[in-house]
This record gives structure tokens, C-alpha cells and sequence, in this order.
């Protein structure tokens, strides 16, 4: 299966990997030469792995704490297997020209790394092709939650494994929900009330949004019951086979966003052009915007939500069956050919071996991929992390679906939001359908 640009949109590949990787890709704004989309760093070792991924590494002064909690686990791999990881970095100066999406396909297709962190569509298209090695016999594998193996799992490999488990719901000022004696939502009915109750008391757009995570909604609608009423597999091969169909599943979520938006709780206009966070998190944290869309680490994050002068509360999406948190997956893979590649699984199982994804775990305060490590969340992320731990969540990305989700889902919301019908989205997705079937 080749990536098909026209698929996915270049600039949502690099958002989706931005979001879920947190601040690690806050180093992807660095301006180098144009003409230089990697910075390489000098090879002393003969025992050298070498890793690619959006951590940029040439400013040793940056404060990055994403960044610093791989460097312990790399740093902790360095010492026990007596190896060096080289990074090579991703620093396209303008990613919605040559993004990390389209790099990283590149670069594992020419066998030029070992390892690769990997956004959800890389990891399929790679795995369709069979260029990434199987993970599933390393040690750290026996670890994982359920939900890493059925996101990253492709023709039967498991093809990557992340650091994290980046879930996503919805923050919410619960100071003003209190004040007008409003509950957290639990389902579409429930939220759309808390909106028009907010929308009557003088908050304009109850909801903040931006150009890419309206997608959390849909996805929350649409697979509640696919991932949570037993019958994960049989549906999944309903549609590859084309016997389901991918838009009877998606319209429901469709159809709430535009309520949303003929009802005035969402700004599709600004919300189209607007970038996730700097655009709806200014007024949120001033208490002009009662709810935002955003991912776990962002509660954690000083430069996000994590200093509100409010009571923060973050919960899964409306759904038939309650709130929902939304799991979309990366991962750190291997090159099928990659030229050390004994050396890159022994340093993919050190990094990801409890021992490290604890300290990983501890230093960024996230969710970790070993079903052995927990770590205490911050107070705001309670309802959500009960949900996860319950095992209630829908996957925004999994690997077994031929047609690629958080890439496509976001590109035909912003159809939405740029005026195209439910109807015509739908379409769309029959139509993806339809190629996934022919290939």
C-alpha cells in the first residue's frame, strides 16, 4: 500500500504527530537552511543505532520535558547494551511542504535509520509494505496493554510500540459549569443542552475549536460501540471487506458537529484556519470559553492547560455509551533492512522495558503503553484516566482498518467545517472505501 498524498493532507500528518508526541515536537518550529530537512549527528561509535524522530537535539539549552524523559530512556539503553544512539532529526522548515509524515515514509522505504517514531498512517503504510520489523517477541512486548497491540498491529506484526498512550477528551471549565448548575455531559443530548445553556448566559461559542481535533467527537460517536460492545474483530473485518460500511458509522458524528455548528457552539470559520491551542487556549484560560478539545499531556503542561485559575476538569467525549476518551497511537519502529538492526531491537527493548517506561512515565506524568507501569495523574485527569483504566475508550488510529483514520476523519471534518453537506463527507469516506478495497 503506497501513502497516498491526496489522502491525507501534508500539514495534518505533522499536526497529528505534533499533538501526540506533546511538547517533544515543540523543537519542529526551528528554522534551518531551507534546503536541509535533516540535521545528522556525527557517528563515534562502532556500535551506533540510529534514530529518527522529531526531538531536536542542537540546542542543549531548549527546556523540553517530553524530550528530556526519551533522553533518560535512550540514556538508560546507552549504558546497559554499551551502544550510541545518533539521532537524526526532522527539521523541515516549512512541514506543510515536506512533512514529518511524508520524510519518515521516505527515509524507512531506503532503509537510511534504524529506528523511527512514527505517526499512526506512517505506521500503516510501512507495515502494508512490509517494511518495518515484527516487535511482537521483545520482551517489553509481553508488557503491553490490549491497546497498543490492536492499534499497532499490521498483517498480523506488531509493527510499533510508543513511549505513551496519548488519549484525548474534553477540558472543561468546571467553575462556570458549577455556577450554572451544570453537570459534566455524557452524552450528544447532554452536551448540546450544557451548550445552550452557556450560549444563553452570554458565552457567545460555548466551545473552543480548532482545524484539527473536531474529528475527537466523531470518532467518540461513531466507534462507542465498535470498540466496547464485544464484537471489536468481526466488525473491523465487516469493513475491510466492504460488507459495513465506514459512513454509516461516521454519519452520526458528522451530524452532531453540524448541529453544533448551525447552533452556534462552534466557529467553523475560525475553526478552520485556527492551530490547536494557540488559537481557542488563550480564551479559555481567561474563562471566555467554557470547553476546549485537547490531549492528556496538555493538563500536565505549564505552556497548555496545566496552571488554570480555575477548576480544570477533563472527561471523555459524548457518546451513546458515556464519556469516551479517544486513543489515537504512534510508535517507535524498526526498519525491516535496517543495517544494525540487532542493536536497534536490543536498544527498542531497553527503552521500552518497564524499568524505562516507568522513569518516562514519572518524568512526563502520561499513560503508559505497559499494562506494569502506572503513575498518579494530575486531579484534573481523574474521570478520564477511570475511563482508560476501565477499559472504555475508541481508538482514533488502528492499524487493522484499511481505511487510515485520524489523518482522513480530520481532513473531511474540515470539509465540514468549510461547508461541505454530511452527505457529501460521507461520500468521501464510501469513496476511500472503495480505493481501500480495489488495493
Amino acid at each position: 500500500m503506497k501513502i497516498n498524498r491526496n489522502k491525507i493532507t501534508r500539514n495534518i500528518a505533522v499536526m497529528c504527530l505534533t499533538v501526540m508526541t506533546g511538547s517533544v515536537l515543540a523543537s519542529c518550529a526551528v528554522h534551518p537552511d531551507p534546503n536541509q530537512n535533516v540535521v545528522i549527528t556525527e557517528e563515534k561509535e562502532q556500535r551506533l543505532v540510529n534514530l529518527f524522530s522529531p526531538m531536536e537535539k542542537t540546542d542543549p539549552d531548549a527546556e523540553n520535558v517530553a524530550r528530556s524523559a526519551a533522553d533518560t530512556t535512550i540514556a538508560m539503553a546507552e549504558e546497559q547494551l554499551g551502544v550510541t544512539v545518533a539521532y537524526r532529526t526532522y527539521t523541515a522548515e516549512d512541514y506543510q511542504d515536506k512533512t514529518y509524515d511524508e520524510i519518515t515514509f521516505d527515509r524507512a522505504s531506503n532503509n537510511m535509520d534504524d529506528i523511527y517514531l512514527l505517526n499512526p498512517d506512517t505506521i500503516q503504510a510501512l507495515g502494508e509494505e512490509d517494511l518495518l520489523m515484527d516487535l511482537s517477541d521483545l520482551d517489553c512486548a509481553k508488557n503491553l496493554r490490549d491497546v497498543v497491540k490492536t492499534a499497532n498491529t499490521v498483517n498480523g506484526k506488531l509493527a510499533a510500540i510508543p513511549q505513551e498512550v496519548v488519549a484525548y477528551g474534553l477540558f472543561i471549565n468546571k467553575d462556570i459549569f458549577d455556577q450554572y448548575n451544570l453537570t459534566m455531559p455524557e452524552t450528544p443530548e447532554d452536551f448540546l443542552e450544557c451548550c445552550r445553556v452557556l450560549k444563553e448566559n452570554g458565552y457567545e461559542t460555548p466551545i473552543g475549536a480548532n482545524r484539527w481535533w473536531l474529528e475527537t467527537f466523531v470518532f467518540a460517536q461513531a466507534y462507542a460501540d465498535l470498540y466496547n460492545g464485544g464484537n471489536t474483530e468481526a466488525e473491523i473485518a465487516a469493513l475491510n471487506s466492504g460488507e459495513a460500511k465506514y459512513s454509516d458509522y461516521m454519519r452520526s458524528g458528522f451530524e452532531f458537529l453540524q448541529e453544533l455548528i448551525d447552533c452556534g457552539y462552534v466557529d467553523a470559520k475560525k475553526a478552520y484556519v485556527s492551530e490547536a491551542i494557540e488559537a481557542e487556549g488563550p480564551d479559555f484560560l481567561a474563562g471566555k470559553t467554557p470547553i476546549v478539545m485537547a490531549y492528556w499531556g496538555a493538563a500536565n503542561t505549564d505552556t497548555a492547560y496545566g496552571k488554570t485559575d480555575f477548576n480544570l476538569q477533563v472527561i471523555g467525549f459524548p457518546s451513546s455509551r458515556g464519556q469516551m476518551p479517544v486513543m489515537p497511537m504512534t510508535g517507535f519502529a524498526v526498519g525491516a533492512n535496517a543495517e544494525h538492526a540487532k542493536d536497534a531491537m536490543l536498544t527498542l527493548d531497553a527503552i521500552l522495558s518497564d524499568e524505562a517506561l516507568l522513569a518516562y512515565a514519572k518524568i512526563n506524568r502520561v499513560i503508559s503503553p505497559s499494562k506494569n507501569v502506572e503513575v498518579d495523574c494530575v486531579p484534573a485527569l481523574k474521570l478520564l484516566n477511570d475511563k482508560i483504566e476501565e477499559n472504555v475508550f475508541v481508538l482514533g488510529s488502528n492499524a487493522s482498518m484499511k481505511v487510515e483514520q485520524w489523518g482522513n476523519t480530520c481532513l473531511i471534518v474540515r470539509e465540514l467545517l468549510n461547508g461541505a453537506t454530511v452527505d457529501e463527507c460521507m461520500e468521501a469516506f464510501d469513496r476511500l472505501q472503495e480505493e481501500s478495497l480495489r488495493e
